[in-house]
C-alpha cells in the first residue's frame, strides 16, 4: 500500500475532513537543493504531454500532484440524525452489515469468534447464527440474489452461503486482504484496507477493474466496511468516527458524514470503532453500529 497501517485495535477519534490530507514534506537538506528539485520538476511537467481524464476503471496514482490551481471537487459535510436505537449483541465484532426484506444480516470477525448472523431489526435479537471455522477472521458481507458472500481478512478466501439456510455453497479465492464488500446490482465492490476499491464479478469473483479513492485530491486509506446505495458507495474508514460517500466512477468522496458521539457514558466501555453500514431502501434510512457496540442505530444522514 505504500503506507504503514495503524494496528487494527487502535481506536481514534473523529477527524475533520480538512485534516485528512496526506502531507509530503521536503527533506531538510538545504534551500539550494530544494530549489534544484523544484526547477527540475517544473521543467518536467512543462514538457509532459497533457493527461486525459481517467475512466472509471483507471487507477489514479497516489503520487498524482495537486497544484494550487487545481479545482478540488465539492464535498458535502453531513451529520447523523438518529431515528431510533436498539440493542446490539456485545460479542459482535461487526465487519459487514446488510439489509434485506425487513431483516439484517451481520458478519463478525476475529479468529475463533467469527460468525454469520441474522438479526431482528426491531429488537436486535440474533435469530439465526453459524460459526465460521476458527482459522478464519471474518470480514465484509454482501447479498447477491440468494447468496451471502463473506470475506476473510488475510486467508484470501470468500465464502458463499445460502441466504435462508446459511448452508455454505462455495469458496472463492482472491489476492491480498479482504475488508469490506457490497453489491451494486451489477458488480461486487471490495475494499482491502488501502485507498483502492476493486470491482468483481458477482458469479466468479474475478476482478474487473479498480478505482482509487480521493478526498479533495488526496488518497483516503483504510477503507473498511462498504454499502452500495443508488450508484454510490458508503464506506467506514478504519478507526475513524465518520462515514464517506464515494462516487465509484471517479473515486471522489462526495459526502463526509460525522458520526461521532453516538455512544455515550457506560456504553463506551469495551466498545471499539464505528463499523457496519446497511441501507433500507423503503424507509430510506441507514443502520450503523460498531465493533463490540451494545447498540445499533437507525439513522438518516442530514445536512
Amino acid at each position: 500500500m505504500g503506507r504503514k497501517r495503524r494496528a487494527r485495535s487502535e481506536p481514534k477519534g473523529s477527524v475533520a475532513p480538512d485534516r485528512l490530507y496526506v502531507s509530503r514534506r521536503v527533506p531538510a537538506w538545504g534551500a539550494v537543493g530544494a530549489m534544484v528539485v523544484l526547477v527540475v520538476v517544473t521543467i518536467f511537467f512543462m514538457r509532459a504531454p497533457p493527461i486525459s481524464p481517467a475512466s472509471p476503471s483507471t487507477t489514479v496514482s497516489a503520487e498524482t500532484p495537486v497544484s494550487a490551481e487545481t479545482t478540488l471537487p465539492e464535498m458535502r459535510v453531513k451529520t447523523v440524525e438518529v431515528v431510533r436505537e436498539f440493542s446490539h449483541e456485545r460479542d459482535a465484532y461487526t465487519q459487514g452489515l446488510v439489509w434485506w426484506n425487513g431483516q439484517l444480516f451481520e458478519s463478525t470477525g476475529r479468529n475463533g469468534e467469527s460468525t454469520l448472523r441474522r438479526l431482528d431489526p426491531q429488537t436486535g435479537q440474533v435469530v439465526q447464527r453459524i460459526d465460521v471455522p476458527a482459522q478464519y477472521f471474518g470480514e465484509g458481507l454482501a447479498l447477491v440474489d440468494r447468496r451471502l458472500l463473506m470475506l476473510t481478512w488475510r486467508a484470501q478466501r470468500a465464502f458463499s452461503y445460502d441466504r435462508d439456510s446459511f448452508e455454505q455453497l462455495d469458496t472463492y479465492r482472491y489476492q491480498g486482504e479482504g475488508w469490506g464488500l457490497c453489491y451494486d446490482n451489477e458488480r461486487l465492490i471490495m475494499s482491502d484496507g488501502s485507498d483502492r476499491l476493486t470491482f468483481r464479478d458477482p458469479v466468479t469473483f474475478e476482478p474487473l477493474g479498480d478505482q482509487r479513492v480521493r478526498l479533495r485530491g488526496q488518497p483516503l486509506y483504510e477503507l473498511n466496511e462498504l454499502e452500495c446505495v443508488n450508484g454510490a458507495v458508503y464506506a467506514n474508514v478504519w478507526t475513524e468516527n465518520f462515514i464517506v460517500r464515494i462516487d465509484p466512477a471517479t473515486g471522489q468522496v462526495t459526502d463526509y458524514i460525522d458520526a461521532a458521539g453516538l455512544l455515550r457514558g457506560a456504553d463506551l466501555i469495551g466498545s471499539e470503532v464505528l463499523n457496519g453500514i446497511a441501507y433500507d431502501p423503503e424507509a430510506q434510512t441507514f443502520y450503523i453500529t460498531g465493533k463490540w457496540w451494545p447498540k445499533m442505530f437507525e439513522v438518516r444522514f442530514v445536512n
